[in-house]
């Protein structure tokens, strides 16, 4: 086990490009501790990472920003924000700190064996890409932990060291978590075969949105998200109708739908199969049809696991065909 010693800080070094001070033999406590709350972007949340309280950290924090002399963090109501001496600092000590937990831990590479790899991301996005994709690394033995949810507590619960990559919706905010798009997904408007029929022999058949006013709309939201967004960018209209049947996730919808319920918008690659065999049916084929894009992020450190690289790059590999 690799033992970090504290070490009471005496002459000062520069730190590099700035002309900043930082003691030459700074406490690797209170480095780690940085390092953690850089990464959490609170107080609070990077806490339970390091085993301490939360007025211990700030007063690590504290006694780091009296050594070097300069603030670290802005104090915002909501956590923290970064100054351009804490990015500095950040990017000079994470990799060699992370060296040292991942030897500390056992996890590391010259430790015989990794950790796994814990990925997060929407449920039906895992269950119809993700996981099918990386089959062959789980054959080869990656380990796995998956979990599911939406985009703010899943980039919430990775600043917390929960996940090592996250498949987000939308990029996150600050500068702290490092994202890439990963691919474009394509939103369609379907419903079963009988509703089609009857949409297309209604007397205003040629106004779609007119014509589906009679008919159920199924959603996983009261507010309709998908739904609207696809009416305003699509036909330039706001919805104004309201929800039939709303369900709990996407995979409800598309039961519901499938089953005869009514219409709603879906991601293609959820429904793709259905539409394929004529289990569904699409309402409307637009030119430019509605895209949102998805991002991978990944958590700052996790690269000390080489299954997090392998995961990452086979991911970003069969998002190509996605």
């Amino acid at each position: 086990m690799v033992v970090m010693k504290n070490r009471t800080p005496d002459t000062a070094a520069t730190t590099p490009g700035a002309g900043r001070q930082l003691p030459a033999h700074a406490d690797l406590n209170l480095l780690r501790t940085f390092l953690a709350v850089y990464r959490a972007g609170t107080f609070t949340a990077s806490a339970p990472m390091l085993g301490l309280s939360q007025p211990t950290v700030t007063a690590q924090i504290r006694t780091l920003e009296q050594q070097t002399g300069r603030e670290l963090f802005t104090r915002l109501p909501r956590g923290v924000e970064p100054t351009p001496l804490a990015h500095e600092l950040a990017a000079q000590i994470a990799r060699p700190l992370d060296t040292l937990a991942a030897l500390d831990g056992g996890g590391g590479p010259l430790a015989g064996h990794t950790a796994p790899v814990h990925l997060a991301g929407p449920s039906e996005l895992l269950c119809v890409r993700v996981l099918p994709a990386l089959v062959p690394l789980v054959a080869d033995g990656v380990q796995l932990r998956v979990g599911q949810g939406l985009p703010e507590p899943l980039l919430e619960e990775m600043r917390a060291g929960r996940h090592d990559l996250v498949i987000a919706t939308r990029r996150p905010r600050g500068r702290a978590l490092e994202s890439v798009p990963l691919a474009d997904e394509e939103y369609v408007l379907v419903a079963a075969p009988s509703w089609a029929q009857r949409v297309a022999a209604h007397d205003q058949a040629d106004d779609l949105c007119a014509a589906l006013r009679e008919v159920p709309l199924v959603t996983y939201a009261e507010d309709l998200p998908i739904v609207r967004r696809y009416w305003r960018n699509v036909f330039g209209k706001q919805l104004a109708d309201r929800a039939a049947v709303t369900v709990p996730n996407l995979y409800g919808v598309l039961s519901a739908v499938n089953a005869g319920a009514g219409f709603s918008v879906l991601p293609r690659s959820l429904c793709q199969e259905y539409l394929d065999f004529g289990r569904l049916t699409l309402l409307h084929e637009p030119e430019e049809p509605p895209l949102n894009t998805l991002f991978l992020v990944q958590r700052p450190g996790s690269e000390a696991n080489p299954d997090v690289i392998r995961v990452r790059d086979i991911l970003q590999r069969a998002a190509r065909d996605w």
